[in-house]
């Protein structure tokens, strides 16, 4: 068993992943700025994005799944005691899931699953494969519209959107890859996103809106069509995300193997239009300069990383890693803040936006634009390390 952090366990890797000179910007600096950083203002990983006490969520698991790949870049004991101790705090001896409930059907918790393959294989210890277990049957369970698309809550009922295809389909392939699932898990995870291509869709621009309601019940949902009002660059971002993320599972002899490489490139091309001169993306994603919108980090982030990986990985043509690494330059160079002791401070960040509850979030472009910001929140900062790790290869 690794011990967890001391203190002092964490000035030694901050001051390894710091030591390397603020003049310097090649992209495996920053992931590991970042990451130290990151350790710095969180010492424990569930305290991540300003909580009290620990709670399984998906931005903890964000974060540690991008940190797991600076460990498999730059193996550190101390790196992976980090990343462990988070899980062994939420995850008991029988491999239950503490504070974790299955009745609610949020498909946000599955993604802190991700980082259960790499702790059982850096560890062996089979209470992580009991968690995986767990939230498989989540999935197996989930509430789906008519056509079979996992509702994003059971709060929200009858409601895809692109955030839940991010949160719930990566575990989902990788899953089915380590359990030897077979064709019809691959076939239910390729329909996901078949119906939310259907479904939220827009033929003019090609890009996708943010949510859709089956039954068109919601304040925010266009009675015809059933989707959200405008183009948030985070839910974007998420969506791009998900579709590199589940490639690198997807069976290559799969049929729908072609639908979502070619769903990733008509996403490419459509959001690198709306690229702004700086680099960086819109937090409403088409709207411009239009008086309060403004240059966001996370939706940025997430799309540098969708995008380097995607040509990495042979699923994009080469010409978008000149798209990503414009990003890149204008996170580092725009939204990033250089601190005296090496730790740098990710800028301009939505802290959270949704749709529907109480209050009320009605997708409009004023409700995107006057969500509150905070610096580095975990949306940004988790896949900002991916796309530093990504350019760096």
């Amino acid at each position: 068993m690794l011990a967890p952090l001391t203190g002092s366990l964490l000035c030694v890797i901050l001051l390894l992943f710091s030591s390397v000179s603020l003049a310097q910007s090649q992209p495996t600096d920053w992931a590991q700025k970042m990451t130290a950083s990151e350790i710095k203002r969180n010492p424990q990983a569930w305290a991540i994005e300003g909580y009290t006490k620990p709670k399984w969520n998906y931005t903890q698991g964000l974060v540690l799944y991008a940190m797991s790949r600076v460990y498999q870049q730059q193996p550190d004991e101390k790196l992976l005691a980090y990343i462990k101790e988070y899980a062994d705090t939420l995850i008991d001896e029988r491999g239950e899931i503490r504070g974790y409930e299955m009745e609610k059907y949020n498909i946000d918790m599955i993604n802190a699953g991700k980082i259960l393959f790499f702790l059982h294989e850096q560890t062996g210890d089979p209470r992580y494969v009991r968690a995986m277990h767990i939230l498989r049957q989540q999935l197996s369970e989930q509430p789906r519209t008519s056509e079979g698309g996992f509702w994003h809550k059971k709060i929200y009922p009858f409601q895809m959107w692109l955030d839940g295809l991010y949160m719930g389909a990566p575990f989902y392939a990788e899953y089915a890859n380590w359990f030897s699932e077979g064709k019809a898990s691959f076939d239910d995870i390729a329909l996901q996103f078949r119906l939310i291509e259907r479904h939220a869709k827009d033929p003019q621009t090609g890009l996708l809106y943010h949510g859709w309601d089956e039954s068109r019940q919601q304040r925010w949902a266009d009675p015809q069509s059933g989707t959200s009002a405008n183009f948030w660059s985070r839910s974007l971002g998420w969506y791009a995300m998900a579709l590199v993320d589940v490639l690198d599972q997807f069976p290559k002899g799969h049929p729908d193997r072609a639908f979502l490489k070619h769903s990733l490139a008509s996403l490419a091309q459509a959001v690198s239009q709306y690229q702004h001169d700086s680099g960086l993306w819109y937090q409403v994603t088409d709207q411009g300069d239009r008086e309060g919108n403004y240059l966001e980090a996370s939706g940025t982030s997430m799309f540098v990383y969708a995008f380097a990986r995607g040509v990495n990985q042979g699923y994009l043509d080469p010409r978008f890693m000149a798209v990503a690494k414009k990003g890149f330059e204008g996170l580092t160079g725009e939204l990033i803040k250089n601190h005296d002791d090496g730790e740098i401070t990710l800028t301009q960040v939505c802290a959270v936006a949704g749709l529907g509850g109480d209050p009320y979030r009605d997708g409009s472009f004023e409700y995107y634009v006057n969500e509150k910001k905070r610096d580095n929140d975990p949306k940004a900062t988790g896949p900002f390390i991916l796309a530093a790790l990504e350019l760096s290869r």
